[in-house]
């Protein structure tokens, strides 16, 4: 029976990449000279340290477009709240989503349900696993769930046919 996983993955190395060019970026710009500006990468969190809110934002700006740039989709990053640290200086922290939530895979459990297909869904851990008996109604329901969760960056892996 053809089936698919629904996974939720971020090209790590990629971002790692980004991260270091905008730390460069970072160490050349004027507007930067002489601030505690930095980007650095802890167990899939993103640390967004400056002087001033404007300052975070620009490096937030630096760092999507680099992302961007190396083909990596920002929607995998989760902005959390900018928080003063010690003295005048503040900081973000972007967390990177890995893995569909148990929320969204029940929402994709639900949308492929709900669909007239004759597929199941069966949630596996951190990936959902959709199966078939029909290659056609498979992609049909790859397109369903971009459809259904416009704001993951879902990608389909171990095909089988």
């Amino acid at each position: 029976m053809p089936s698919f996983d629904t996974v939720l993955e971020p090209n790590l190395v990629e971002i790692k990449n980004a991260l270091e060019q905008t730390s460069k970026e970072i160490g050349t710009r004027f507007d930067f000279k002489g601030s505690a500006a930095a980007v650095e990468l802890k167990d899939k969190e993103i640390f967004l340290t400056a002087d001033s809110d404007f300052q975070i934002s620009q490096i937030d700006d630096i760092l999507r477009a680099k992302l961007s740039k190396r083909s990596v989709d920002v929607r995998f990053l989760d902005a959390g709240k900018i928080e003063k640290i010690g003295g005048d200086k503040v900081r973000q922290v972007l967390k990177v989503r890995e893995g569909i939530a148990s929320e969204d895979g029940k929402k994709i459990q639900q949308a492929i349900k709900g669909s007239k297909l004759k597929l199941q869904a069966a949630i596996q851990g951190e990936a959902v696993r959709v199966s078939g008996a029909k290659r056609d109604d498979l992609q049909a329901g790859m397109a369903l769930i971009r459809q259904a969760l416009p704001d993951l960056p879902v990608s389909f892996n171990n095909f089988r046919d």
